[in-house]
């Protein structure tokens, strides 16, 4: 039987299990789209608005579901668009396969219409960057793909489709589904070494992190970091991946990092990272440790050995999956109760915040989600000051997930909202979005609107590019430039795709109004009234400036 190159590669992606597939039609690809059109309700095209918009899309489903992520794009300028979503993945450690149309193989080198060397443009931003020449050969090139997107550790694939190799015909054989490759596992001999130097310390720390994680490896690191009494800490934004109510989580270690997660590190004398890539927020620009050799003993666990010793030389380096790892564990003892203790107690008074300085105060309304959200409630945000509601004053569950990019990348969450809305359309979803990362997104309510997958959107408003203007008050005091806004009437906006949609300009009016956006079939954007003094939860604007300006008085 013949099948045309579309109809192979979408009946492959059928059988490898991808159900969605984000993107932004182009005549580059049309026989995939065709193939696409016999796969309704099996395998669905979501439509989006812009290609940065399904990239990210794409990028929040891997890291929620644990499946690659499938964004579909055309050549030029849809896959420069994309790129965006290709980044975040990466530096998520989160699976996502990106397929973009190419100029035909008889036209390429020659600056052909919307031509890119896409090789060249991805080899350094993707996990893997390849083109699929040879219609024969897209199975083979497929089953790697998918491979290469979940294993060691998870990233982006580019696969370049001409378009002339995608119309031709094959008697090559679809897919049949997923190779199931194990994890890496430690040997018994590592463990006892693990054991040992664990049982020597007098402060241990656990550092985790990353998306790979199934239920059973959470639970078996959570239950031996308990019977252990060993504090728990998170890389940046990925404390959704450890039960925040454990007696032994204590914090993030992140951007605006909290004194005393510093201190833990800083003073931990052997610290377990298991599945982290020691990201640059992670370390606090990498000063948190001594580059190339910590003074603290560092056990170094990840799936990939191109990650262990990268940046820091660990005492012992361990190739393992982070489940395979998680289940080898056995407890160890020591007397280290009270340095645990300490490190809980000083997380959770971080929850006490003074008063903010704005009409809606977002430490009430942040409470106030805690008291209210579900127990799988998932929150998405995208880059700025306001991520740090989300990010440090939420407490997330064994069953709560955040989707959040490590990259900053701001426009990030409306999109990751819409993909977690068509995962799963019963679960609530939350997106924190300031007044400068919604609009760089906010086109894609359309696609909320087609699918059904309106999220509810908090709004934080305050007309200004609040992380760019805290930077500002503190090298360039008094000097505002470029970072005022002046925006659009969000109600009305948001009211135009269809949704639920209300200015709440008082702190005591929130409850109410997220309660009607909750009883809401149509999602919801609630635009906050936030002053930007409130630039964060326990310094103000103007402090910051008068502190900038005393500095520079006594330089």
């Amino acid at each position: 039987m013949q099948r045309s190159g579309g109809q192979v590669l979408v009946e492959s992606l059928v059988a490898l299990g991808a159900s969605r597939a984000f993107g932004v039609p182009g005549e580059s690809y049309l026989d995939v789209l065709d193939a696409l059109h016999d796969t309704k309700g099996r395998l669905d095209f979501i439509n989006c608005r812009n290609e940065g918009g399904a990239a990210f899309m794409a990028a929040a489903w891997g890291k929620l579901t644990g499946s690659p992520g499938i964004c579909m794009v055309t050549r030029g300028p849809g896959v420069t668009n994309a790129s965006i979503g290709v980044h975040t993945a990466m530096q998520d450690s989160a699976p996502m396969i990106l397929f973009v149309g190419q100029v035909g193989t008889d036209m390429m080198g020659r600056e052909a219409f919307q031509e890119i060397d896409y090789r060249a443009v991805f080899g350094t931003m993707a996990k893997w960057a390849v083109e699929i020449d040879d219609v024969d050969r897209i199975p083979e090139i497929l089953a790697r793909a998918w491979t290469t997107a979940l294993t060691g550790r998870p990233g982006p694939v580019v696969i370049a489709l001409p378009e002339n190799m995608l119309t031709s015909q094959t008697a090559a054989l679809p897919l049949t589904g997923a190779a199931r490759v194990a994890e890496p596992a430690p040997d018994a001999a590592t463990m006892a070494e693990l054991r040992a130097l664990l049982s020597a310390a007098a402060r241990p720390l656990i550092l985790m992190g990353g998306c790979n994680w199934t239920g059973a490896g959470q639970q078996a690191l959570q239950a031996f970091a308990e019977a252990s009494d060993i504090p728990v800490i998170a890389a940046f934004r990925y404390q959704d991946q450890f039960d925040n109510f454990s007696p032994v989580f204590a914090g993030e270690a992140g951007v605006g990092m909290p004194a005393h997660v510093r201190r833990l590190i800083t003073q931990a004398d052997t610290i377990l990272a298991i599945n982290i890539r020691f990201g640059e927020m992670t370390t606090d620009g990498y000063t948190l440790l001594q580059v190339p050799v910590p003074v603290q003993r560092l056990i170094h666990v990840h799936g990939s050995d191109r990650e262990i010793g990268k940046i820091y030389q660990p005492t012992l380096g361990i190739q393992a999956g982070p489940n395979a790892f998680a289940a080898a564990l056995a407890p160890v003892n020591g007397s280290w109760a009270a340095w645990r203790a300490q490190a809980r107690a000083e997380w959770e008074a971080g929850f006490d915040l003074p008063p903010q300085p704005s009409p809606v105060d977002m430490g009430v309304v942040t409470a106030h989600l805690r008291d209210v959200l579900p127990a799988d409630a998932v929150l998405t945000n995208g880059a700025g000051n306001f991520t740090v509601w989300p990010n440090k004053f939420y407490k997330f569950g064994p069953k709560a997930r955040l989707l959040a990019p490590q990259s900053g990348a701001m426009g990030y969450g409306l999109p990751a909202a819409i993909a977690a809305k068509v995962a799963d359309p019963a679960r609530t979803v939350v997106c924190f979005a300031g007044d400068g990362d919604f609009q760089m997104n906010c086109q894609e309510l359309a696609t909320a609107l087609q699918y059904g997958a309106q999220p509810i959107v908090l709004l934080l408003n305050n007309g200004i590019y609040g992380t760019i203007r805290a930077h500002q008050e503190r090298h360039y005091p008094a000097r505002v430039s470029g970072t005022d806004m002046v925006n659009p009437d969000f109600v009305a906006l948001a009211r135009a795709y269809g949704m639920h949609a209300e200015r709440v300009a008082r702190t005591e009016d929130f409850p109410a109004a997220f309660a009607r956006a909750m009883a809401s079939g149509s999602g919801a954007v609630l635009d906050l009234d936030i002053s930007p003094e409130a630039l964060t939860p326990r310094q103000t604007l103007s402090q910051m400036r008068a502190a900038a300006l005393k500095a520079k008085e006594t330089a």
